[in-house]
């Protein structure tokens, strides 16, 4: 049943998208893939990422986060770097299992931790769902990261973190670093969600737009079915999936790329952390997730926020048609922060690290890096 578990997976879009709610109803009992075959590639991805500097750090532990033992991996090529915590998508989407097709450079200077979420890849197989199907909650997933952040500076002695949020992880990450300034240097956001209601309309315009343009009649039919989009109509599960679904089509998750985006679908066959029964548990994680956080999703409104209380740096993606990047650059525009800055990414779409790694590793260095250092430096580092 492979060819069935990917075409569920192709549901599993890595981003507030929600085009994964079509995954409801055709993703229950899915075999795990049959990995066996990639283990060559396993061992060469794992011995090429393996840290071998003699002050670098390379470890997965569990930690108690919340009430529920969650995954968290760390990774750097020296330990006296700053710390960035990086706060995955989805919701239950995590990075772990993708950490190989973009981060290492990255590691070279910073120590990049993250975290399977709650109900999301290896930490949905550490708990019995049921047991905290009530704690799927927005305000819980924000404290998990204050605790995440609370125990990984304590881990590696640093005073303050990096915060850095993709896609639905920058709702937590914001929410984190609103509510716990003090526990990070900055904030930086990868395509950012500001507006829920307007990133949905943006978002099916440009679906339409080039379902039109390309005289995609099945594609305008089907939109042109639920308009006004959003409008005054409750957004149903179906409503939200057609939506995406075609905005995806036409490249608004990665630039220039149809829908299927197999890189990051299928990047756990590969990946050294994550075993077949891993691989099942993000998409059982995301169809547990989704439908326990969407009513709260869709009310989510950063935009009356006018005054940051730590320096914010947007990576936005030019065609991010998943979460648009043009409500994240007029909120840059118009907030008090300490310190400010969006970059534009012009081939990249929401799938920013993955698609234009260079140039994060080059923003992040101009910017965070040296905000973070001279913050350290004026204060001892932790004990």
């Amino acid at each position: 049943m492979s060819g069935d578990y990917d075409a569920a997976m192709k549901t599993i879009l890595f981003s507030v998208a929600l085009t994964a709610l079509a995954a409801l109803s055709s993703a229950r009992a899915q075999d795990c893939p049959d990995i066996a075959p990639y283990q060559p590639a396993r061992e060469v991805i794992a011995d090429l990422t393996r840290i071998v500097a003699p002050d670098g750090v390379q470890e997965s532990f569990t930690a108690n986060i919340g009430g529920v033992e969650q995954y968290i991996n760390a990774r750097g090529q020296d330990r006296d770097n700053p710390v960035i915590l990086f706060v995955h998508g989805g919701p239950a989407s995590p990075l772990t299992p993708s950490l190989w097709q973009f981060q290492r450079p990255l590691e070279e200077y910073f120590t990049m931790v993250t975290w399977d979420q709650r109900a999301a890849g290896r930490t949905f197989n550490l708990s019995n769902p049921e047991k905290i199907a009530d704690t799927i909650r927005i305000p819980r997933y924000i404290d998990d990261a204050i605790e995440v952040a609370e125990h990984v500076r304590e881990r590696y002695g640093k005073r303050k973190l990096i915060l850095m949020g993709h896609s639905w992880g920058t709702i937590v990450g914001m929410g984190a670093a609103l509510k716990r300034p003090d526990l990070f240097h900055a904030y930086v956001g990868i395509g950012q969600v500001i507006d829920v209601q307007e990133n949905e309309r943006i978002s099916f315009d440009y679906a339409l737009e080039q379902a039109r343009r390309d005289r995609n009649e099945a594609a305008v039919r089907a939109l042109e079915a639920i308009a006004p989009y959003p409008g005054d109509t409750p957004l149903t599960r179906e409503r939200i999936v057609t939506a995406r679904i075609w905005a995806q089509h036409y490249g608004g998750m990665s630039a220039f790329r149809d829908e299927t985006n197999l890189y990051f679908y299928r990047a756990g066959r590969l990946s050294p952390d994550y075993d077949a029964a891993d691989v099942c548990a993000i998409d059982r994680g995301n169809v547990f997730t989704l439908g326990r956080i969407l009513d709260a999703f869709l009310q989510v409104d950063y935009s009356g926020v006018e005054r940051f209380p730590i320096p914010v740096v947007m990576l936005m993606g030019r065609h991010d048609y998943t979460t648009p990047s043009q409500p994240t650059a007029d909120w840059l525009d118009a907030v008090d922060a300490p310190y400010k800055r969006g970059i534009w990414f012009e081939r990249s779409a929401h799938m920013v690290p993955w698609e234009e790694p260079g140039k994060t590793l080059v923003s992040l260095l101009e910017t965070v890096r040296p905000i973070a250092i001279e913050d350290e430096a004026r204060t001892p580092s932790r004990p």
